[in-house]
């Protein structure tokens, strides 16, 4: 793993949190995007070299939305960069890691991604991101 990618962040409206951080932060989001895959509306801050993501669930029974009923607003995940997502997944799984998905998907800021279930990492959602090369 090379570094911490992005810090994810439930929020049950995007809008009224992109105005509460863009204030905080002294900054505008540099990127709005929809994940259909995922079921969420992301936006993207970045601070330095320290990239925050919003996430809203675009249905009621999505994903965002089930961990915000359960848990409530908050820290969702921490993500981190890698050179070689496929390569890295297949170690993590040998050294016995669950990860939710045997294949890397594509998801928000042109990225591919893979979740590791929180089971496995002392309750933390990890996101593993390597940039799609355009």
């Amino acid at each position: 793993m090379k570094n911490v990618e992005h810090i994810g962040i439930a929020v049950k409206e995007l809008e009224a949190a992109e105005k509460l951080f863009s204030s905080l932060f002294q900054t505008n989001p540099y990127k709005r995007e929809t994940v259909e895959s995922e079921g969420v509306s992301t936006l993207f801050f970045q601070i330095n070299q320290t990239k925050i993501e919003l996430l809203q669930s675009i249905a009621d029974d999505g994903v965002i939305a089930r961990f915000i009923e359960k848990k409530g607003e908050g820290f969702h995940h921490i993500a981190f960069e890698v050179e070689d997502i496929v390569a890295e997944m297949a170690r993590l799984k040998k050294e016995g890691f669950t990860l939710l998905s045997e294949t890397p998907k594509p998801g928000a800021d042109n990225k591919l991604v893979c979740f590791l279930h929180p089971k496995a990492t002392n309750g933390v959602l990890i996101e593993l991101c390597q940039g799609i090369k355009s």
